[in-house]
């Protein structure tokens, strides 16, 4: 199974590889699923009660993760915002655990697309989910990004079996 890894940014909080206080992670277009994945583990630093991930935290990776489905034709100059998201909160997310975020498109129409994304436990569980609704970022609004813009365009993406 081939993967694509998607680029990434330079201060976003949840890819950013220069922010001191982000996530740093990294999604793959995988192709056989038709979705975006990306795998993670959560220390402490991140728990809302003991031994419990903050659903601000997953909220966060279900919003970038399902944002990014729409880039799974490759077509990397078109970033989208979220304009609604609806999060549910399943079961407990504990810290520590190896976990799995998909993201998935429902529709898309251009300028707008509806998404979906979900957090899984290691015994396949979904732990968290959301639905949202996408918005095509401007050309004039990513023209003021500077730098940001040029990294994310000098980002290679990177194929991975």
């Amino acid at each position: 199974m081939k993967k694509l890894r998607q680029p990434t940014s330079l201060q976003c909080f949840a890819c950013g590889r220069n922010n001191p206080f982000g996530l740093k992670l990294e999604w793959f277009n995988n192709y056989d699923e038709k979705c975006v994945e990306t795998t993670f583990t959560l220390d402490d630093n991140y728990c809302s009660y003991p031994g419990t991930v903050h659903g601000g935290i997953l909220a966060t990776i279900l919003d970038e993760t399902s944002g990014r489905a729409v880039l799974l034709d490759n077509n990397f100059e078109r970033l989208m915002v979220t304009l609604k998201m609806e999060v549910v909160y399943k079961k407990n997310t504990p810290t520590n655990t190896p976990l799995k975020a998909i993201g998935r498109v429902l529709k898309n129409g251009g300028s707008r697309a509806q998404v979906e994304g979900e957090i899984i436990l290691p015994d396949g569980t979904v732990s968290a989910k959301c639905t949202s609704i996408l918005f095509k970022i401007p050309q004039a609004v990513k023209d003021k990004w500077g730098p940001e813009a040029e990294e994310w365009a000098r980002t290679t993406p990177k194929v991975e079996e």
